[in-house]
Protein backbone atom coordinates (compact mmCIF):
# COMPACT_ATOMS: atom_id res chain seq x y z
CA UNK A 1 0.00 0.00 0.00
CA UNK A 2 1.13 3.12 -1.08
CA UNK A 3 2.46 5.52 2.34
CA UNK A 4 1.38 9.07 2.74
CA UNK A 5 4.45 10.79 1.36
CA UNK A 6 5.29 8.70 -1.46
CA UNK A 7 1.82 9.34 -2.49
CA UNK A 8 2.88 13.34 -1.89
CA UNK A 9 5.76 12.40 -4.24
CA UNK A 10 3.48 11.25 -7.02
CA UNK A 11 1.26 13.91 -6.99
CA UNK A 12 4.29 16.15 -7.64
CA UNK A 13 5.97 14.79 -10.07
CA UNK A 14 2.81 13.67 -11.63
CA UNK A 15 2.06 15.95 -15.32
CA UNK A 16 -0.71 14.72 -17.64
CA UNK A 17 0.26 13.02 -20.76
CA UNK A 18 -0.01 14.41 -24.42
CA UNK A 19 -3.61 13.39 -25.89
CA UNK A 20 -4.42 12.27 -29.40
CA UNK A 21 -8.00 13.52 -30.92
CA UNK A 22 -10.47 10.76 -30.85
CA UNK A 23 -8.78 8.75 -27.90
CA UNK A 24 -11.40 7.17 -25.52
CA UNK A 25 -11.84 7.90 -22.22
CA UNK A 26 -9.62 5.34 -20.56
CA UNK A 27 -8.18 5.38 -16.98
CA UNK A 28 -4.70 6.49 -17.92
CA UNK A 29 -2.94 6.39 -14.12
CA UNK A 30 -3.90 5.75 -10.44
CA UNK A 31 -2.64 8.23 -7.56
CA UNK A 32 -3.24 7.30 -4.05
CA UNK A 33 -6.59 5.97 -5.15
CA UNK A 34 -7.50 8.53 -7.52
CA UNK A 35 -8.27 7.56 -10.98
CA UNK A 36 -6.94 10.05 -13.20
CA UNK A 37 -8.66 10.24 -16.95
CA UNK A 38 -7.99 11.42 -20.45
CA UNK A 39 -10.62 13.14 -22.10
CA UNK A 40 -11.09 13.42 -25.76
CA UNK A 41 -13.28 16.33 -25.74
CA UNK A 42 -10.17 18.56 -24.81
CA UNK A 43 -8.27 17.76 -28.24
CA UNK A 44 -4.53 17.65 -28.32
CA UNK A 45 -3.27 21.50 -28.60
CA UNK A 46 -4.69 21.70 -25.17
CA UNK A 47 -3.54 18.37 -23.53
CA UNK A 48 -0.47 19.56 -25.07
CA UNK A 49 0.10 22.76 -23.34
CA UNK A 50 -1.27 21.18 -19.95
CA UNK A 51 1.59 19.06 -20.35
CA UNK A 52 4.17 21.50 -20.40
CA UNK A 53 3.11 23.83 -18.22
CA UNK A 54 4.10 23.84 -14.54
CA UNK A 55 2.97 20.39 -12.18
CA UNK A 56 1.45 20.84 -8.51
CA UNK A 57 4.80 21.22 -7.19
CA UNK A 58 4.79 24.88 -8.66
CA UNK A 59 2.09 25.69 -6.38
CA UNK A 60 3.44 24.69 -2.94
CA UNK A 61 5.60 27.19 -1.16
CA UNK A 62 9.53 25.42 -0.75
CA UNK A 63 10.16 22.94 2.17
CA UNK A 64 11.36 24.42 5.55
CA UNK A 65 13.84 23.31 7.42
CA UNK A 66 12.97 19.94 8.78
CA UNK A 67 10.23 19.53 5.92
CA UNK A 68 12.46 17.25 3.34
CA UNK A 69 10.79 13.82 2.13
CA UNK A 70 13.57 10.97 3.21
CA UNK A 71 14.42 10.18 -0.60
CA UNK A 72 15.08 6.45 1.03
CA UNK A 73 12.03 5.24 2.82
CA UNK A 74 14.54 1.53 3.51
CA UNK A 75 11.23 0.05 5.41
CA UNK A 76 11.94 2.94 7.82
CA UNK A 77 8.59 5.02 9.41
CA UNK A 78 8.16 7.66 7.08
CA UNK A 79 8.14 11.35 8.27
CA UNK A 80 5.16 13.45 8.58
CA UNK A 81 4.29 14.98 4.90
CA UNK A 82 5.34 18.82 5.10
CA UNK A 83 1.41 19.99 5.27
CA UNK A 84 0.88 18.02 8.52
CA UNK A 85 4.05 19.92 10.11
CA UNK A 86 3.53 22.30 12.28
CA UNK A 87 6.74 24.13 14.28
CA UNK A 88 6.25 27.12 16.66
CA UNK A 89 6.65 30.51 15.16
CA UNK A 90 9.61 32.13 16.68
CA UNK A 91 8.75 35.29 18.73
CA UNK A 92 12.04 36.63 17.01
CA UNK A 93 13.31 38.03 20.33
CA UNK A 94 10.13 40.53 20.12
CA UNK A 95 9.67 42.29 23.55
CA UNK A 96 6.21 42.04 24.92
CA UNK A 97 4.56 44.43 27.82
CA UNK A 98 1.70 43.19 29.66
CA UNK A 99 -1.18 45.03 30.97
CA UNK A 100 -3.58 43.53 33.42
CA UNK A 101 -7.24 44.47 34.34
CA UNK A 102 -10.06 43.08 36.59
CA UNK A 103 -10.19 40.37 39.02
CA UNK A 104 -7.32 38.04 40.41
CA UNK A 105 -8.61 34.95 37.40
CA UNK A 106 -7.07 38.02 34.82
CA UNK A 107 -3.64 37.91 36.36
CA UNK A 108 -3.11 33.74 36.33
CA UNK A 109 -4.37 34.31 32.81
CA UNK A 110 -1.31 37.19 32.30
CA UNK A 111 0.92 34.22 33.62
CA UNK A 112 -0.15 31.63 31.72
CA UNK A 113 0.10 33.82 28.37
CA UNK A 114 3.49 34.87 29.06
CA UNK A 115 4.69 31.61 29.65
CA UNK A 116 3.31 30.65 26.40
CA UNK A 117 5.55 33.55 24.76
CA UNK A 118 8.28 33.38 26.40
CA UNK A 119 8.59 29.27 25.66
CA UNK A 120 8.26 30.76 21.73
CA UNK A 121 11.06 33.39 21.92
CA UNK A 122 9.52 36.51 23.45
CA UNK A 123 11.16 38.98 25.91
CA UNK A 124 9.56 40.73 29.26
CA UNK A 125 9.61 44.35 28.02
CA UNK A 126 9.69 46.80 31.24
CA UNK A 127 7.67 49.84 29.98
CA UNK A 128 5.26 50.01 26.95
CA UNK A 129 7.22 52.31 25.22
CA UNK A 130 10.45 49.93 24.80
CA UNK A 131 7.85 47.32 23.72
CA UNK A 132 7.16 45.72 20.52
CA UNK A 133 3.60 44.02 21.36
CA UNK A 134 1.52 44.96 23.87
CA UNK A 135 -0.96 43.15 24.99
CA UNK A 136 -4.30 43.81 27.70
CA UNK A 137 -5.80 41.32 29.53
CA UNK A 138 -8.89 42.38 29.81
CA UNK A 139 -12.65 42.28 31.90
CA UNK A 140 -16.39 42.93 30.87
CA UNK A 141 -18.26 42.23 34.08
CA UNK A 142 -19.13 45.73 34.07
CA UNK A 143 -19.22 48.53 31.83
CA UNK A 144 -16.85 50.73 34.05
CA UNK A 145 -14.01 48.17 33.45
CA UNK A 146 -14.77 48.27 29.55
CA UNK A 147 -14.68 52.11 29.69
CA UNK A 148 -10.94 52.02 30.94
CA UNK A 149 -9.89 49.57 28.40
CA UNK A 150 -11.24 51.97 25.15
CA UNK A 151 -9.62 55.01 26.83
CA UNK A 152 -6.18 53.19 27.62
CA UNK A 153 -6.67 51.88 23.52
CA UNK A 154 -6.94 56.02 22.62
CA UNK A 155 -3.38 56.51 24.36
CA UNK A 156 -2.12 53.54 22.70
CA UNK A 157 -3.11 54.60 19.55
CA UNK A 158 -1.27 58.09 19.73
CA UNK A 159 2.31 55.57 20.85
CA UNK A 160 1.38 53.50 17.52
CA UNK A 161 1.60 56.28 15.20
CA UNK A 162 4.45 58.13 16.83
CA UNK A 163 6.91 54.85 16.55
CA UNK A 164 9.84 55.41 14.82
CA UNK A 165 10.13 53.42 10.79
CA UNK A 166 13.59 52.14 12.56
CA UNK A 167 11.75 49.80 14.79
CA UNK A 168 9.35 47.30 14.38
CA UNK A 169 5.72 47.91 13.91
CA UNK A 170 4.15 48.16 16.78
CA UNK A 171 1.63 45.27 17.63
CA UNK A 172 -1.02 45.77 20.26
CA UNK A 173 -3.50 42.94 21.58
CA UNK A 174 -6.52 42.28 23.60
CA UNK A 175 -6.87 39.15 25.28
CA UNK A 176 -9.75 37.67 27.84
CA UNK A 177 -13.38 38.25 28.49
CA UNK A 178 -13.54 41.63 26.27
CA UNK A 179 -11.99 40.06 23.28
CA UNK A 180 -14.72 37.37 23.68
CA UNK A 181 -17.83 39.75 24.20
CA UNK A 182 -16.80 42.52 21.97
CA UNK A 183 -14.98 41.12 19.05
CA UNK A 184 -16.96 42.81 16.59
CA UNK A 185 -17.11 46.10 17.74
CA UNK A 186 -13.11 46.06 18.78
CA UNK A 187 -12.43 45.66 15.26
CA UNK A 188 -14.51 47.99 13.65
CA UNK A 189 -14.21 50.78 16.24
CA UNK A 190 -10.49 50.31 17.12
CA UNK A 191 -8.40 49.90 13.71
CA UNK A 192 -4.91 49.93 15.76
CA UNK A 193 -5.87 46.43 17.43
CA UNK A 194 -4.36 43.85 16.00
CA UNK A 195 -4.84 40.69 18.43
CA UNK A 196 -7.63 39.28 19.79
CA UNK A 197 -7.67 36.28 22.07
CA UNK A 198 -10.18 35.18 24.07
CA UNK A 199 -9.75 33.46 27.52
CA UNK A 200 -9.51 29.77 25.83
CA UNK A 201 -7.03 30.68 22.96
CA UNK A 202 -4.06 31.98 24.94
CA UNK A 203 -1.75 28.36 23.31
CA UNK A 204 -2.12 30.08 19.77
CA UNK A 205 -1.34 33.68 20.82
CA UNK A 206 2.71 32.76 18.86
CA UNK A 207 0.90 32.05 15.67
CA UNK A 208 -1.70 35.20 15.84
CA UNK A 209 1.26 37.07 16.42
CA UNK A 210 3.12 36.12 13.86
CA UNK A 211 -0.61 36.14 11.67
CA UNK A 212 -0.09 39.98 12.85
CA UNK A 213 3.14 40.35 11.62
CA UNK A 214 1.78 40.32 7.79
CA UNK A 215 -0.66 43.35 8.29
CA UNK A 216 -3.50 40.83 9.14
CA UNK A 217 -6.02 41.02 11.70
CA UNK A 218 -5.69 37.95 14.08
CA UNK A 219 -8.40 36.78 15.77
CA UNK A 220 -9.33 33.85 17.92
CA UNK A 221 -12.09 33.83 20.72
CA UNK A 222 -12.98 30.12 20.45
CA UNK A 223 -14.87 29.05 23.77
CA UNK A 224 -13.50 25.45 24.80
CA UNK A 225 -15.05 23.16 26.60
CA UNK A 226 -12.19 21.30 28.22
CA UNK A 227 -9.24 23.69 27.91
CA UNK A 228 -7.71 24.23 31.20
CA UNK A 229 -4.17 25.05 30.54
CA UNK A 230 -3.02 22.11 33.37
CA UNK A 231 0.39 21.35 31.01
CA UNK A 232 0.92 25.13 31.14
CA UNK A 233 3.37 26.34 34.07
CA UNK A 234 2.67 29.85 34.57
CA UNK A 235 5.76 32.08 34.97
CA UNK A 236 5.14 34.94 37.63
CA UNK A 237 5.09 38.35 36.33
CA UNK A 238 6.04 39.96 39.67
CA UNK A 239 8.99 37.41 40.57
CA UNK A 240 9.59 39.39 43.85
CA UNK A 241 5.91 38.97 45.45
CA UNK A 242 5.91 36.12 48.06
CA UNK A 243 1.74 35.91 47.07
CA UNK A 244 0.72 33.92 44.29
CA UNK A 245 -2.43 32.92 42.15
CA UNK A 246 -3.29 29.07 41.27
CA UNK A 247 -6.48 28.44 38.79
CA UNK A 248 -7.93 25.67 39.64
CA UNK A 249 -10.86 25.78 37.19
CA UNK A 250 -12.56 27.54 34.04
CA UNK A 251 -15.88 28.55 33.23
CA UNK A 252 -19.15 28.74 35.10
CA UNK A 253 -22.22 26.89 35.11
CA UNK A 254 -24.28 28.65 37.54
CA UNK A 255 -25.99 31.12 34.66
CA UNK A 256 -27.07 33.83 37.27
CA UNK A 257 -29.07 36.41 35.31
CA UNK A 258 -26.82 39.29 35.44
CA UNK A 259 -23.79 37.90 34.89
CA UNK A 260 -21.27 37.20 31.84
CA UNK A 261 -19.44 34.98 32.88
CA UNK A 262 -20.42 31.93 31.32
CA UNK A 263 -20.72 34.06 27.97
CA UNK A 264 -16.93 35.29 27.92
CA UNK A 265 -15.43 32.20 29.35
CA UNK A 266 -17.52 29.24 28.69
CA UNK A 267 -18.58 26.10 30.90
CA UNK A 268 -17.59 25.28 33.75
CA UNK A 269 -14.37 22.69 33.54
CA UNK A 270 -11.84 21.65 36.60
CA UNK A 271 -7.95 20.99 35.96
CA UNK A 272 -6.62 17.72 37.25
CA UNK A 273 -5.40 17.81 40.66
CA UNK A 274 -1.74 16.33 39.97
CA UNK A 275 -1.24 19.55 37.99
CA UNK A 276 -2.10 21.65 40.38
CA UNK A 277 -0.68 19.91 43.28
CA UNK A 278 2.69 20.13 41.37
CA UNK A 279 2.57 23.87 40.86
CA UNK A 280 1.89 24.14 44.44
CA UNK A 281 4.99 22.22 45.20
CA UNK A 282 6.95 24.52 42.71
CA UNK A 283 5.60 27.87 44.17
CA UNK A 284 6.20 26.12 47.98
CA UNK A 285 10.04 25.11 46.82
CA UNK A 286 10.43 29.14 45.26
CA UNK A 287 9.59 30.57 48.57
CA UNK A 288 5.96 31.67 48.08
CA UNK A 289 4.10 32.12 51.43
CA UNK A 290 0.60 32.17 50.07
CA UNK A 291 -1.44 31.21 47.29
CA UNK A 292 -5.14 31.45 46.32
CA UNK A 293 -7.30 29.28 44.82
CA UNK A 294 -9.09 30.57 41.77
CA UNK A 295 -12.32 30.15 40.16
CA UNK A 296 -14.98 31.54 39.12
CA UNK A 297 -16.82 28.75 41.57
CA UNK A 298 -14.12 27.56 43.20
CA UNK A 299 -15.59 25.76 45.68
CA UNK A 300 -17.65 23.70 42.68
CA UNK A 301 -14.44 22.05 41.54
CA UNK A 302 -14.69 18.13 40.46
CA UNK A 303 -11.84 16.62 38.87
CA UNK A 304 -12.76 13.93 36.89
CA UNK A 305 -9.72 13.25 34.92
CA UNK A 306 -8.76 10.02 36.45
CA UNK A 307 -11.41 6.76 36.92
CA UNK A 308 -10.70 6.09 40.86
CA UNK A 309 -12.55 9.51 40.69
CA UNK A 310 -15.40 8.92 38.89
CA UNK A 311 -18.16 7.12 41.25
CA UNK A 312 -21.76 7.56 41.72
CA UNK A 313 -21.87 9.67 44.56
CA UNK A 314 -23.49 13.51 44.38
CA UNK A 315 -22.59 16.93 45.13
CA UNK A 316 -23.30 18.16 48.26
CA UNK A 317 -25.23 21.80 47.99
CA UNK A 318 -25.37 23.69 51.47
CA UNK A 319 -28.47 23.12 53.23
CA UNK A 320 -31.20 25.18 51.82
CA UNK A 321 -29.70 25.64 48.18
CA UNK A 322 -30.48 24.48 44.36
CA UNK A 323 -28.82 24.74 41.13
CA UNK A 324 -30.45 25.55 37.47
CA UNK A 325 -28.50 22.26 36.30
CA UNK A 326 -28.11 18.78 36.63
CA UNK A 327 -26.54 17.40 40.10
CA UNK A 328 -22.75 16.51 39.43
CA UNK A 329 -22.23 12.94 40.40
CA UNK A 330 -19.00 11.30 40.91
CA UNK A 331 -15.62 13.47 40.82
CA UNK A 332 -12.90 14.66 43.35
CA UNK A 333 -14.15 17.27 45.49
CA UNK A 334 -12.92 20.75 46.58
CA UNK A 335 -12.83 19.53 49.91
CA UNK A 336 -10.12 16.67 48.96
CA UNK A 337 -8.12 19.12 46.78
CA UNK A 338 -8.09 21.71 49.31
CA UNK A 339 -7.01 18.99 52.29
CA UNK A 340 -4.25 17.66 50.12
CA UNK A 341 -3.09 21.27 48.54
CA UNK A 342 -2.83 22.46 52.61
CA UNK A 343 -1.18 19.74 53.13
CA UNK A 344 2.44 20.18 51.02
CA UNK A 345 3.79 23.20 53.05
CA UNK A 346 2.45 24.45 56.19
CA UNK A 347 4.12 27.41 56.28
CA UNK A 348 2.21 28.36 52.83
CA UNK A 349 -0.88 30.48 53.90
CA UNK A 350 -3.90 28.52 51.52
CA UNK A 351 -6.87 31.28 50.34
CA UNK A 352 -10.04 29.97 47.50
CA UNK A 353 -11.95 32.71 45.92
CA UNK A 354 -15.10 33.46 44.53
CA UNK A 355 -16.81 30.82 45.85
CA UNK A 356 -20.93 30.18 45.69
CA UNK A 357 -22.80 29.93 48.75
CA UNK A 358 -24.31 26.53 47.70
CA UNK A 359 -21.18 24.81 47.43
CA UNK A 360 -20.26 24.93 51.62
CA UNK A 361 -21.12 21.14 52.58
CA UNK A 362 -19.88 20.63 56.12
CA UNK A 363 -16.41 18.97 55.20
CA UNK A 364 -15.29 21.97 53.51
CA UNK A 365 -16.00 23.87 57.07
CA UNK A 366 -14.51 21.81 59.32
CA UNK A 367 -11.20 21.54 57.05
CA UNK A 368 -10.96 25.39 57.23
CA UNK A 369 -11.37 24.91 60.86
CA UNK A 370 -9.29 22.10 61.61
CA UNK A 371 -6.23 23.15 58.97
CA UNK A 372 -4.04 25.87 60.80
CA UNK A 373 -2.49 27.11 56.96
CA UNK A 374 -6.21 27.81 55.75
CA UNK A 375 -7.24 30.95 56.05
CA UNK A 376 -10.08 31.71 58.52
CA UNK A 377 -11.72 33.94 55.90
CA UNK A 378 -14.66 32.78 53.68
CA UNK A 379 -15.99 35.52 50.52
CA UNK A 380 -19.43 34.82 50.68
CA UNK A 381 -21.07 36.69 47.72
CA UNK A 382 -24.95 37.75 48.86
CA UNK A 383 -25.31 39.73 45.92
CA UNK A 384 -29.18 40.71 47.67
CA UNK A 385 -30.98 40.88 50.80
CA UNK A 386 -34.10 40.73 49.33
CA UNK A 387 -35.25 36.89 48.14
CA UNK A 388 -36.96 38.27 45.38
CA UNK A 389 -34.48 40.23 43.93
CA UNK A 390 -32.79 37.07 44.29
CA UNK A 391 -34.52 35.04 42.70
CA UNK A 392 -34.64 37.03 39.95
CA UNK A 393 -30.94 37.06 39.91
CA UNK A 394 -31.36 33.39 39.96
CA UNK A 395 -29.15 32.64 42.77
CA UNK A 396 -30.61 29.53 43.93
CA UNK A 397 -31.34 30.55 47.59
CA UNK A 398 -32.91 33.35 49.55
CA UNK A 399 -32.47 35.26 52.09
CA UNK A 400 -32.89 32.93 55.32
CA UNK A 401 -30.61 30.27 53.69
CA UNK A 402 -28.18 32.40 53.14
CA UNK A 403 -28.47 33.91 56.98
CA UNK A 404 -28.87 30.17 58.28
CA UNK A 405 -25.27 29.18 56.49
CA UNK A 406 -23.76 32.80 57.78
CA UNK A 407 -24.85 31.44 61.53
CA UNK A 408 -22.87 27.34 60.52
CA UNK A 409 -19.84 29.01 59.17
CA UNK A 410 -19.66 30.90 62.59
CA UNK A 411 -20.63 28.23 64.52
CA UNK A 412 -18.00 26.08 63.23
CA UNK A 413 -15.46 28.61 62.63
CA UNK A 414 -15.56 30.89 65.18
CA UNK A 415 -13.50 34.57 64.72
CA UNK A 416 -13.97 33.73 60.87
CA UNK A 417 -13.45 36.67 58.59
CA UNK A 418 -16.76 37.10 56.13
CA UNK A 419 -16.04 39.46 52.86
CA UNK A 420 -19.15 39.75 50.16
CA UNK A 421 -20.49 40.88 47.08
CA UNK A 422 -23.31 43.07 46.64
CA UNK A 423 -25.13 44.55 43.77
CA UNK A 424 -27.22 47.97 43.85
CA UNK A 425 -30.31 48.51 41.30
CA UNK A 426 -30.59 45.52 39.93
CA UNK A 427 -33.25 45.24 37.68
CA UNK A 428 -37.22 45.29 39.80
CA UNK A 429 -35.41 46.44 42.61
CA UNK A 430 -38.03 48.46 44.69
CA UNK A 431 -37.02 50.73 47.98
CA UNK A 432 -38.05 47.87 50.13
CA UNK A 433 -35.86 45.39 48.36
CA UNK A 434 -32.78 48.29 49.31
CA UNK A 435 -33.36 48.36 52.22
CA UNK A 436 -33.75 44.61 53.17
CA UNK A 437 -29.96 44.50 51.54
CA UNK A 438 -29.17 47.51 53.97
CA UNK A 439 -30.27 45.30 56.90
CA UNK A 440 -28.20 42.03 56.08
CA UNK A 441 -25.16 44.22 56.28
CA UNK A 442 -25.94 44.92 59.62
CA UNK A 443 -27.26 41.64 60.50
CA UNK A 444 -24.07 39.83 59.05
CA UNK A 445 -21.13 42.49 59.42
CA UNK A 446 -18.63 41.82 56.56
CA UNK A 447 -14.90 42.56 57.55
CA UNK A 448 -14.14 43.07 53.43
CA UNK A 449 -17.12 44.25 50.90
CA UNK A 450 -17.31 44.41 47.02
CA UNK A 451 -19.82 46.75 45.98
CA UNK A 452 -21.42 48.28 42.98
CA UNK A 453 -24.13 49.57 40.67
CA UNK A 454 -25.95 47.26 38.11
CA UNK A 455 -24.57 46.93 34.48
CA UNK A 456 -26.46 45.34 32.27
CA UNK A 457 -24.77 43.22 29.84
CA UNK A 458 -25.88 41.77 26.41
CA UNK A 459 -26.12 37.47 26.22
CA UNK A 460 -27.23 37.82 29.65
CA UNK A 461 -30.81 36.25 31.07
CA UNK A 462 -31.60 39.60 32.03
CA UNK A 463 -30.22 41.45 28.96
CA UNK A 464 -33.64 38.88 27.19
CA UNK A 465 -35.73 38.76 30.08
CA UNK A 466 -35.55 41.73 32.32
CA UNK A 467 -36.29 45.06 32.12
CA UNK A 468 -32.89 47.69 33.82
CA UNK A 469 -35.99 49.58 35.31
CA UNK A 470 -33.94 51.53 38.19
CA UNK A 471 -32.67 54.65 37.12
CA UNK A 472 -28.68 55.16 37.28
CA UNK A 473 -29.46 58.12 39.54
CA UNK A 474 -31.16 55.82 42.21
CA UNK A 475 -28.68 53.07 41.71
CA UNK A 476 -25.98 55.70 42.93
CA UNK A 477 -27.63 56.94 45.58
CA UNK A 478 -28.45 52.91 46.60
CA UNK A 479 -25.10 51.73 45.83
CA UNK A 480 -23.66 55.05 48.51
CA UNK A 481 -26.01 53.99 51.23
CA UNK A 482 -24.90 50.71 51.36
CA UNK A 483 -21.12 51.61 50.55
CA UNK A 484 -22.14 54.15 53.92
CA UNK A 485 -23.78 51.10 56.00
CA UNK A 486 -20.49 48.46 55.30
CA UNK A 487 -17.76 50.83 56.02
CA UNK A 488 -20.18 51.44 59.53
CA UNK A 489 -20.12 47.80 60.15
CA UNK A 490 -16.58 47.22 59.26
CA UNK A 491 -15.00 49.68 60.95
CA UNK A 492 -16.99 48.09 64.49
CA UNK A 493 -15.72 44.73 64.13
CA UNK A 494 -12.18 45.64 63.15
CA UNK A 495 -11.70 47.97 66.13
CA UNK A 496 -12.56 44.76 68.12
CA UNK A 497 -9.25 43.75 67.03
CA UNK A 498 -7.65 47.06 68.92
CA UNK A 499 -5.17 45.18 71.30
CA UNK A 500 -5.04 41.53 69.86
CA UNK A 501 -1.72 40.15 68.31
CA UNK A 502 -2.00 39.53 64.49
CA UNK A 503 -0.21 37.54 62.40
CA UNK A 504 0.34 39.10 59.36
CA UNK A 505 2.48 38.11 56.17
CA UNK A 506 4.88 40.84 55.37
CA UNK A 507 4.31 42.18 51.30
CA UNK A 508 6.15 45.09 51.23
CA UNK A 509 6.14 48.87 51.71
CA UNK A 510 3.11 50.90 52.42
CA UNK A 511 1.98 52.98 49.61
CA UNK A 512 1.00 56.21 51.20
CA UNK A 513 4.70 55.83 53.23
CA UNK A 514 8.10 54.89 53.34
CA UNK A 515 8.83 54.35 56.57
CA UNK A 516 5.64 51.81 57.13
CA UNK A 517 5.55 48.41 55.91
CA UNK A 518 1.97 46.20 54.88
CA UNK A 519 1.08 43.17 54.76
CA UNK A 520 -2.43 41.21 55.53
CA UNK A 521 -3.83 39.12 58.56
CA UNK A 522 -5.51 35.49 58.27
CA UNK A 523 -8.95 37.32 58.01
CA UNK A 524 -7.27 39.30 54.36
CA UNK A 525 -7.18 42.58 56.32
CA UNK A 526 -4.68 44.90 55.53
CA UNK A 527 -2.22 45.91 58.34
CA UNK A 528 0.04 49.17 58.18
CA UNK A 529 2.96 49.08 60.33
CA UNK A 530 6.63 50.78 61.03
CA UNK A 531 9.47 49.56 59.59
CA UNK A 532 11.54 48.18 62.47
CA UNK A 533 13.94 46.06 63.80
CA UNK A 534 12.41 43.26 65.76
CA UNK A 535 12.99 39.84 67.87
CA UNK A 536 13.31 36.91 65.60
CA UNK A 537 11.81 35.20 68.19
CA UNK A 538 8.92 35.75 71.46
CA UNK A 539 12.09 34.39 73.74
CA UNK A 540 14.96 36.44 71.47
CA UNK A 541 17.03 38.81 71.96
CA UNK A 542 18.76 39.03 68.65
CA UNK A 543 17.43 41.72 66.05
CA UNK A 544 16.49 41.32 62.52
CA UNK A 545 15.09 43.80 59.92
CA UNK A 546 11.83 42.85 58.07
CA UNK A 547 11.36 41.60 54.87
CA UNK A 548 8.73 40.56 52.03
CA UNK A 549 7.48 37.21 53.22
CA UNK A 550 7.82 37.25 56.73
CA UNK A 551 5.48 35.99 59.02
CA UNK A 552 5.35 38.54 61.95
CA UNK A 553 3.45 39.10 65.03
CA UNK A 554 1.53 42.60 65.19
CA UNK A 555 -0.16 44.22 67.83
CA UNK A 556 -3.21 46.25 66.76
CA UNK A 557 -3.64 49.81 68.00
CA UNK A 558 -5.85 51.58 65.38
CA UNK A 559 -8.51 50.77 62.99
CA UNK A 560 -11.00 51.54 60.57
CA UNK A 561 -13.14 50.17 57.82
CA UNK A 562 -10.25 49.26 55.28
CA UNK A 563 -7.76 48.39 57.32
CA UNK A 564 -5.42 48.11 60.67
CA UNK A 565 -2.43 49.74 62.30
CA UNK A 566 0.23 48.20 64.71
CA UNK A 567 3.29 48.20 66.18
CA UNK A 568 5.46 44.11 65.04
CA UNK A 569 6.76 42.14 68.00
CA UNK A 570 8.98 39.66 66.59
CA UNK A 571 8.91 37.06 63.79
CA UNK A 572 7.26 34.08 63.73
CA UNK A 573 5.90 30.81 61.80
CA UNK A 574 2.55 29.64 61.21
CA UNK A 575 3.08 26.61 63.84
CA UNK A 576 4.56 28.63 66.27
CA UNK A 577 1.85 31.34 66.33
CA UNK A 578 -0.36 28.16 66.59
CA UNK A 579 1.61 26.79 69.19
CA UNK A 580 1.24 30.44 71.37
CA UNK A 581 -2.70 30.85 70.64
CA UNK A 582 -2.87 27.30 71.86
CA UNK A 583 -1.11 27.90 75.07
CA UNK A 584 -3.13 31.57 75.44
CA UNK A 585 -6.31 29.31 75.31
CA UNK A 586 -5.02 27.02 77.84
CA UNK A 587 -4.32 29.51 80.24
CA UNK A 588 -7.33 31.68 80.17
CA UNK A 589 -9.50 28.48 80.28
CA UNK A 590 -7.40 27.79 83.61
Amino acid sequence: MMGPVRAVRTLLNFRPPRLNAGVKCVPQAFVAGTVIRTCPSLGSEPCARLSDGPGLRAFLRPPSKGEAVRESLGGQEEDAPPYLIGEPEPGGNRSVYFETYGCQMNVNDTEIAWSILQKNGYKKATSCTEADVILLVTCSIREKAEQTIWKRLKQLAALKSNRAKSQVPLKIGILGCMAERLKEEILEKEKLVDVLAGPDSYRDLPRLLTVAETGQKAVNVLLSLDETYADVMPVHVNSKTKTAFISIMRGCNNMCSYCIVPFTRGRERSRPISSILQEVRILSDQGVKEVTLLGQNVNSYCDTSEIQFQTKEPTHLSRGFSTIYRNKHGGLRFACLLDQVSRIDPEMRIRFTSPHPKDFPDEVLQLIQERGNICKQIHLPAQSGSTAILEAMRRGYTKEAYLELVERIREIIPGVSLSSDFIAGFCGETEDDHLQTIALLRQVRYNVGYLFAYSMRKKTHAYHRLADSVPAVVKQRRLEELIAVFREEATKLNTELIGTDQIVLVEGASKRSNVELCGRNDGNIKVIFPNLVIPCDWSSDMLVSIKPGDYISVQITSANSQSLKGIPICLTTLSKSAKVTELKTVSNGQ
